[in-house]
């Protein structure tokens, strides 16, 4: 398998197993990094996303996490690592870690301080410009949904597009509307930027709209990947009704998981309990506070399995 140097096609956000003393499970991690790599179309593995439960990991567990990743699968896909910190020099620490563990790049995250209370568009430009100096490898913008603060406008996001270790633009506006508008400003005005949609929650819909985007970074192409990269593969080759097929299978698992809302750290538990089921991981634990799934939840975890026909895999 030849390393795509075109940050394009699937990246899975990974989920992370654990233990039961929520210490990381390398052993199960690396197996099941080991099978994601194996579907064709998977050109790059993210962790430390959200899926990945960034946020309650520690900086050297992430940085464990990421060369773990390395060194399974870093000769295959690219490995991205995420970076969410409040301060640009702590995000640059990160940034850096994420580099001498051996990341192709990183996924920059908005500092959570701006969902809460806004920024200036211009802090943003400097944020992006400041990490870039600071580190060799490339960076995805990560694109929060047009209803919270941190949004970037598309404005915003062609300037950022004109830092040369800007590579790629994670781009979940969650406002259909928008998306196709911006889309097609960026498609436009920065062409050299690849754009990865990462709406897990209506994926499909989201691949289509002209003129097009160039794959997605999910965290449900971690769980089903079969279904994900065989839905992006119609979509590529303009085939619509079969892309209808696919979506249809894949919506049963999305109701399982998101329902009708976006991904949310209860989102992700129920992912994990897809992993569960399939026999990718032997638990579903999340790192507290985030809680084990009830008994409505579980079962609607299994009928969406069944409806959508996905097998069990066995890696454990």
């Amino acid at each position: 398998m030849k390393k795509s140097t075109k940050w394009e096609n699937i990246f899975p956000a990974v989920c992370i197993p654990l233990n039961d003393d929520y210490s990381v499970n390398e052993a199960e991690f690396r197996k099941y990094l080991q099978w994601l790599v194996k579907f064709e179309l998977i050109d790059g593995i993210v962790v430390n996303g959200h899926t990945g439960e960034i946020t309650v990991f520690k900086p050297e567990e992430r940085a464990r996490i990421t060369r773990i990743a390395v060194e399974e699968v870093g000769d295959k896909v690219q490995v991205i690592s995420g970076v969410s910190a409040e301060g640009t020099i702590e995000t640059i620490e990160h940034a850096k870690a994420a580099q001498e563990a051996g990341a192709d790049g990183i996924l920059l995250m908005p500092p959570h301080t701006w969902l809460r209370f806004g920024m200036k568009q211009e802090a943003v430009v400097r944020f992006f410009k400041d990490v870039a100096e600071a580190i060799d490898i490339g960076i995805i913008i990560h694109l929060y949904p047009a209803g919270t603060k941190a949004f970037y406008p598309v404005e915003t996001i062609l300037e950022l597009a004109k830092i040369p270790k800007v590579k790629t633009l994670k781009m979940g506006t969650r406002d259909m509307a928008m998306y196709e508008r911006d889309l097609r400003i960026l498609r436009k005005k920065a062409p050299d930027l690849t754009i990865l949609t990462c709406h897990d929650e209506i994926i499909v819909s989201t691949m289509y709209p002209y003129p097009g985007v160039d794959g997605a970074l999910i965290g449900f192409g971690c769980c089903i990947p079969e279904l994900i990269t065989d839905a992006w593969r119609a979509c590529k080759n303009d085939d619509f009704t079969l892309a209808r097929k696919y979506q249809d299978k894949i919506f049963s698992v999305s109701q399982a998981i998101y329902g009708i809302g976006e991904p949310s750290g209860d989102a992700h538990a129920r992912m994990k309990e897809v992993l569960k089921q399939r026999g990718i991981f032997s638990s579903a634990l999340m790192r507290l506070p985030i809680l084990p799934l009830n008994q409505k939840e579980l079962n609607g975890v299994v009928e969406g399995l069944k409806e959508a026909g996905v097998k069990p895999v066995g890696l454990v």
